[in-house]
């Protein structure tokens, strides 16, 4: 990425944006009839390999092209591999990505190791991590160049030499990227690089990186074991999501040997919470997805690897089935995602896209197990077992995932009832003033659940009570004990988020006492002013953006904040508003004293005529207005939207259906009516 120009299909995303020509992927390939294939195009594809997505690291989400990707960092993640148990989580490849090489080939037409980065040579790095018992992968792009802005040496008319100089180095796995492809045809580009690996002799894995521009999941399962489903994902939530949602769908495509990547793990890198990256971490291992972590893991917090290292969901990722997980349900941002497993049993995701917790829920025989009188229903998170009459159900935190696997069976008796624990809502309060949440526990099983206690913990000096009851002798299966609080925040708190904790606690039948925990957030709130009240003005809840931060009266410049321009949209600049890149979500405390918002909304002119984008308004949970897909050729148009005393008011862009090359975005003169 480069300035205000967004290429965010590169799978290394380049420090600059390409010219359009040098990425174009030539006609879709799509479009040729599967009956058209030849005897010559039966798979080749090394037997073994990849029978289960691959796990390992890759360097370019934590460093692109600094100066800390070299030699020393390889080695230490190496090392770090083995150290920390993640070696025997399954994690194995140790791979390279973009900006290895120095820009030119040598007089023999081979490629060089860039000696400041590697001055030992790659074969030496290689080496270092076959002796810990790892494998090495390498990268580059099908085309002249590849992605970054420097633009090093592609493997388009040099796949035979590259490939075996791959080989001799002792490579096991290969990212090919897509830029520069000039414009010779996905199929043809993809299968010259897949016959010279073949032509080596060494067993190399393959991994397809066209961004999923020509559809590979109809045609590359003879071409590659992987290949990318989408474009680039970036640290913050949006991103996230919305990848999610674009893999989902293509589960029929995925088994083993041949997988959907919806590209590398961005846990850790410090974009998104500890809550989202564990759903990050849940939705990639349910999708049989790659498992590339893309943090230095010499920098990572206990927590970064306390997910990583998750072995129960990991192997959900790794079974030997190698089915991908399906969306069973999908209501009003509660998701339901099955995936079937090799001994019978069924992962579910209870999977939660919205801002507020959520109660979702399903049962045992709609996911596909058969009738019983309980079932063994596995908290992969806690790492605990329970047992459940049926019913497979929590209440998920905002961006959260509760992640089960379930079985069929029959000695369900011998594991304590599952109890559910959870609130309505993540509370809002004013400094001085006070509000109301409602939690819940509700037991699942069929033995009862004794000696209930409920409490609720805030911040130091905080007033919380309960208003109604939080203890219970005794809940039957199917009990619930609802206990209301009220929460206040001390006169003169700062706006922002707290912790709040929800903890239930009860004795098994077998006398055992179990705690449980909810993490929250309570949220600080200050109300907006009376009159007119600008949008950049104001503070906001909770703020995610697609590239870089939303920039208040200034247009994105995708990286740090304040490195946009003037707000401009069809040749009018506007003093105020906000500049957002798709996807992204803006969230304000209205309080219930607003009335209304507008807005002035387009592409912003620094993109030219490219980008596309569509705004919407989002009234505590309700859309309240929408605009048409907006392009970089349009002029600004008016928003307007009723809030009829909404609490909060959310402001979504989507990327308009089309990806997010260039969206950048602006909420031209945005302000409420209070």
């Amino acid at each position: 990425m480069v300035g205000a120009l967004s290429v965010a299909l590169l799978c290394t995303a380049g420090v600059t944006a390409l010219p359009a020509a040098a990425r174009t992927p030539g006609p879709d390939p799509s479009d040729t009839p599967r009956t058209a294939r030849t005897t010559g195009d039966a798979p080749r594809l090394p037997g073994g390999l990849a029978k289960t997505p691959p796990m390992g690291f890759n360097n370019w989400n934590s460093t692109h092209c600094r100066a800390e990707f070299n030699e020393e960092m390889v080695q230490g993640i190496a090392d770090l591999f083995v150290a920390k148990g993640l070696k025997d989580a399954g994690y194995r490849y140790v791979n390279l990505d973009d900006c290895w090489a120095l820009p030119a080939r040598d007089a023999h037409g081979k490629l060089v190791p860039d000696p400041q980065r590697f001055p030992h040579g790659i074969k030496a790095v290689a080496d270092y991590v076959h002796a810990k018992g790892l494998k090495f992968g390498i990268y580059t792009s099908a085309g002249t160049k590849t992605c970054s802005s420097v633009g090093f040496p592609g493997a388009l008319g040099h796949e035979s030499s590259d490939a075996q100089q791959f080989a001799d180095w002792g490579v096991d796995y290969l990212k090919y990227d897509n830029c520069n492809n000039q414009g010779v045809d996905a199929r043809q580009r993809y299968r010259t690089m897949r016959d010279a690996l073949q032509a080596t002799g060494r067993p190399i894995v393959y991994s397809i990186c066209e961004w999923g521009e020509n559809k590979p999941w109809e045609w590359a399962s003879d071409v590659g074991h992987l290949w990318r489903t989408t474009g680039d994902i970036g640290d913050n939530w949006p991103s996230m999501l919305a990848i999610l949602k674009q893999n989902l769908p293509l589960a029929p495509h995925a088994g083993p040997g041949h997988w959907n990547d919806p590209d590398m793990l961005e846990v850790g890198n410090g974009g998104m919470t500890d809550i989202e990256y564990r759903s990050h971490f849940s939705l990639w291992s349910m999708m049989s997805a790659p498992l590339l972590i893309g943090s230095d893991l010499r920098k990572a917090s206990p927590a970064t690897f306390e997910i990583l290292d998750n072995k129960d969901v990991i192997a959900l990722d790794q079974d030997a089935l190698g089915k991908q997980a399906t969306v069973h349900t999908s209501e009003s941002g509660r998701w339901t995602v099955v995936k079937q497993l090799a001994n019978g049993d069924r992962a579910v995701a209870l999977f939660n896209e919205t801002d507020q917790p959520q109660r979702i829920t399903t049962t045992a025989t709609d996911i596909g197990l058969p009738r019983a009188a309980g079932y063994r229903l596995r908290d992969l998170w806690q790492h605990r077992d329970y047992h459940t009459a049926g019913t497979v159900s929590a209440t998920v935190p905002a961006h959260g995932t509760t992640l089960y696997r379930v079985s069929a069976d029959r000695h369900w008796a011998s594991y304590p009832p599952s109890v559910e624990t959870g609130t309505d809502r993540t509370p809002l309060v004013e400094a001085g003033a006070a509000t109301v949440l409602r939690s819940t526990v509700g037991n699942l099983g069929r033995t009862p659940a004794k000696d209930v206690t409920v409490t609720l913990q805030g911040p130091q000096g905080w007033r919380i009570r309960a208003t109604s009851a939080a203890t219970a002798h005794a809940l039957p299966g199917g009990g619930r004990l609802t206990t209301t609080w009220r929460i206040t925040a001390p006169p003169g708190t700062a706006p922002g988020g707290r912790p709040l904790t929800l903890t239930a606690g009860y004795r098994a039948p077998g006398g055992s006492r179990i705690t449980t925990t909810l993490p929250g957030t309570v949220q600080v709130v200050v109300p907006p002013p009376a009159g007119t009240a600008y949008a950049a003005e104001l503070p906001w809840l909770t703020s995610a953006n697609g590239w870089g931060p939303v920039e208040k009266n200034t247009s994105v410049g995708e990286r740090a904040a304040g490195d946009g321009g003037p707000i401009t949209i069809g040749g009018t600049r506007f003093d105020r508003g906000l500049g957002v890149h798709a996807p992204s979500e803006v969230s304000f405390y209205t309080g219930g004293r607003c009335t209304a918002f507008t807005a002035q909304v387009g592409i912003d002119d620094e993109v030219g005529d490219k980008g596309s984008a569509a705004f919407e308004v989002w009234a505590d949970g309700e859309r309240v207005a929408a605009s048409a897909t907006r392009t970089g050729a349009d002029p600004a148009t008016t928003l307007t939207a009723g809030l009829a005393g909404a609490e909060t008011v959310r402001l979504v862009v989507t990327d308009g259906g089309d990806g997010v090359d260039y969206d950048h975005a602006d909420w031209a003169d945005a302000r409420f009516s209070c």
